[in-house]
């Protein structure tokens, strides 16, 4: 059953299950439209927006730059998903500084990865979000639309 909950009880649901499930598989494409799909850490911010690092060197960078908009699916356990779509932007300057903080107080172990000489750190900006239980019935969606 599709549900339409206030936004602001949308997002509490959806920013409690980011803040549980610290795993993604990001699925963008190149720029001849090839998929991609990759396990990666996460970390979210109070707007819903994600941030992840990742190395210059990888398939994933490139494609982020060539098309930036991406989708993510995270959580699959006991019937219960999130899928996200969005927008990535590659960080620097005081933003950089923002999602470090972030990304780090989620995954400590990324200061030791800080150092390599090809990181990089990237934020997802959400536009489509839809929260899905079906481990109950009647199943429960929750559809965030968070384009400008």
């Amino acid at each position: 059953m599709l549900e339409q909950a206030p936004n602001e009880a949308a997002r509490r649901l959806i920013l409690d299950y980011l803040d549980r499930h610290p795993l993604a598989v990001l699925a963008s494409a190149s720029g001849a439209g090839s998929p991609q799909a990759a396990l990666m850490g996460i970390a979210v911010a109070v707007d819903l927006s994600l941030v992840f690092d990742t190395v210059t060197t990888t398939r994933k960078y490139a494609n982020l730059k060539s098309n930036p908009r991406v989708a993510l699916v995270i959580g699959c356990e006991d019937e219960v998903t999130l899928q996200y779509e969005g927008e990535a932007e590659e960080l620097a300057g005081e933003a950089l500084a923002a999602g470090k903080a972030i990304y780090f107080a989620r995954w400590p172990d990324g200061r030791e990865r800080e150092s390599w000489p090809d990181i990089t750190y990237f934020r997802v900006t959400p536009r489509w979000i839809r929260h899905s239980d079906f481990s109950r019935p009647p199943p429960r969606i929750t559809v965030l639309d968070c384009a400008p």
